[in-house]
């Protein structure tokens, strides 16, 4: 007895084969998407990218010519759990996590002791006469229209990425105590910002 195949059915079996190898390519992929959750990522620039630890929205640094100056945005943290900056980098300078706050009765900039906590599903300002970035000993000046970028650290070990555009601003005129700005190794001099509204 002979058995013959009709086009139809050879293109039916083709077309179930193939089928068949998009669902196991898809199931490929998602697994290995699933290896970037934040508790098997490994910690690095690469796993912060993916990750998206925060969304930094409106970036910006405040342009000067020599010493110190200071990157503000707002942090966005979309997730469910909460997220603490712990560290900041930039190639133009070293940097510190500072806020600012009332001390014997004047209003003083200090390191932020612990970083800067980002509650789940919440944002945090970084802005004049609060919490900033602050860029310590500039190694060239930082001119409008300049593009940084910085690298944020997290207490988990990730770190992300963003760039901000240096812009002129006057609305916070900074005055350094003596000493400000040398590397930090145990207490130091507390800088006194005097606030001015701004133009």
């Amino acid at each position: 007895m002979r058995t013959t195949t009709s086009p139809f059915g050879s293109r039916r079996r083709s077309a179930v084969a193939l089928a068949t190898a998009a669902a196991l390519v898809a199931v490929g992929a998602a697994g290995c998407g699933s290896s970037d959750s934040p508790s098997s990522a490994q910690p690095g620039p690469s796993a912060s990218a993916a990750a998206g630890v925060v969304a930094i929205r409106d970036p910006w640094v405040k342009a000067a010519d020599k010493g110190m100056t200071a990157a503000f945005g707002t942090l966005v943290n979309d997730g469910d759990a909460d997220v603490t900056v712990t560290g900041a980098a930039t190639s133009v300078s070293s940097m510190e996590l500072h806020e600012m706050a009332m001390q014997d009765g004047k209003m003083v900039m200090r390191q932020k002791q612990g970083g800067i906590v980002v509650k789940a599903r919440s944002t945090h300002a970084l802005e004049p006469g609060g919490d900033h970035l602050m860029l310590m000993n500039l190694t060239r000046p930082v001119q409008a229209g300049d593009e940084l970028t910085f690298t944020l650290t997290f207490a988990d070990g990730r770190t992300q990425q963003f760039n901000a555009v240096a812009k002129p601003f006057t609305g916070a005129q900074e005055s350094y105590a003596p000493g400000h700005g040398e590397p930090m190794t145990g207490m130091s001099a507390t800088p006194e910002m005097s606030m001015s509204p701004a133009s």
